[in-house]
């Protein structure tokens, strides 16, 4: 039946049907196989799959997004930064590194952070005389801390597919996701030794405080996120909300968003929720007709027929999903392993959250890995150069993160024991 699954899926997906269709078929094909094929439960499956409270988080997350980039948010970020770092040697890529922590803290999605980020930073590093390579892979690699640092659409994908708390799984990337990011800076500080580029001025504190002040209400914003998660006053969807009107509230104050350009925001926000929500409905379908063909009781056999040491386990996962993440997108790649791997992990004693976490930082880091790179694609259309060239410089930053994803395997520690402190009562 793992074959079956399998094998129907990927050939679906390499004849380019689209991912939740594929996931359907592959569905309907195995419920055929096992003799209980039932439009009636189909249906149900399909319909409880995108009726959660917890996905009603995603729409708003994205909406957030759309209006942080159309509302003038990113550019004020991205100023404060500047004001403080850009002045040194590399600076600039200094820039990209904070302002990405502070945008992951905003959308939740790596697409639309590297986006928001590129769009301003990329054409001016290139205009100081940074090498085009290396500064786009510099964003690509800063945009995807968007889905590790809270919040994060697909740790809400796997919460609700998986069963698993999100607001566990989103305070468990705060300290992972800013260690990644503190990585990228000390690799970023090799690289950029060898770019003869050209310093910005050196801001005065005044200039200082007033990029301070005009950037504040956005700083703001992931602050009242995760206190508001932390101290138990919001679940992730009311978050989520919040964010949004939040956001919007802001974008209105600062003058530079319109009520004219609300229709472009929500259609945008629209299409995005479509397409995720119809994906999750359909992962819910697969995970119910993986379960009763028991393929997380065949494959957690298996994988404890390797070991049932829980580190070796997890190493063998790890390298296993940095494979799928070359050839396969994040979300449906969440959506279609967590039903499978998750029982199996969990039987060894590993904490779900802890896997969750893993699963999220494995599959993020192949948004920036060749050839599916979804992260690269877009950083490749802004900087109007090729996958390749970009890959050139890449390769610093993808070790740093795979790095630090095993250093997070070998060491549960660093990502557990501040997850117990920021979600003790």
């Amino acid at each position: 039946m793992i074959w079956l699954f399998l094998g129907t899926l990927f050939l679906l997906l390499f004849l380019g049907v689209p991912v939740a269709f594929s996931m359907l078929v592959s569905a309907v094909v195995m419920m055929f196989a096992l003799g209980s094929f039932d439009t009636q439960i189909l249906a149900e499956n399909l319909i409880r799959g995108a009726n959660s409270f917890s996905l009603m988080a995603i729409p708003f997350f994205i909406l957030t997004g759309e209006i942080m980039s159309a509302g003038g948010m990113s550019k004020r970020i991205i100023d404060f930064a500047s004001s403080f770092v850009g002045h040194i040697r590399g600076g600039l890529g200094y820039v990209v590194i904070i302002s990405g922590v502070i945008f992951a803290g905003l959308s939740g999605s790596a697409v639309a952070d590297t986006a928001a980020l590129g769009a301003i930073l990329i054409p001016m590093m290139i205009a100081k005389g940074y090498n085009k390579n290396t500064s786009s892979a510099l964003v690509a690699s800063s945009g995807i801390v968007g889905t590790i640092i809270p919040p994060s659409i697909p740790m809400i994908l796997f919460g609700v597919v998986g069963g698993v708390s999100i607001s566990q799984l989103f305070m468990a990337g705060i300290v992972p996701g800013l260690l990644i990011s503190a990585g990228l800076a000390v690799a970023w500080f090799f690289v950029s030794k060898r770019d003869k580029s050209e310093r910005m001025p050196k801001a005065s504190w005044p200039a200082r405080w007033r990029a301070l002040v005009r950037a504040f209400w956005a700083l703001l914003l992931p602050l009242i996120i995760i206190i508001g998660l932390r101290g138990g006053v919001m679940t992730p969807t009311e978050a989520g909300v919040v964010a949004a009107v939040y956001a919007m509230i802001v974008s209105f104050g600062y003058r530079e968003l319109a009520f004219n350009q609300l229709g472009h925001v929500f259609v945008g926000t629209a299409k995005v929720t479509g397409l995720v929500l119809f994906l999750a409905a359909a992962a819910i379908v697969t995970s119910y007709v993986i379960t009763i063909a028991r393929i997380p009781a065949e494959l957690g056999a298996f994988l404890t027929g390797i070991t049932d040491d829980p580190t070796l386990l997890l190493v063998v996962i790890m390298l296993f999903m940095l494979i799928v993440g070359c050839v396969m997108d994040l979300t449906p790649a969440i959506l279609i392993f967590t039903p499978v791997l998750l029982p199996a992990v969990v039987h060894v004693g590993i904490d779900p959250v802890y896997f969750g976490l893993l699963l999220v930082i494995n599959l993020s880091i192949g948004l920036i890995t060749p050839p599916v790179g979804t992260v690269l694609y877009v950083a490749s259309g802004i900087s109007k150069i090729s996958i390749w060239d970009i890959t050139k410089g890449l390769w610093p930053f993808w070790l740093v993160q795979v790095g630090i994803l095993f250093l997070l395997v070998l060491f549960p520690q660093i990502a557990m024991v501040p997850l117990e402190f920021l979600t003790a009562k």
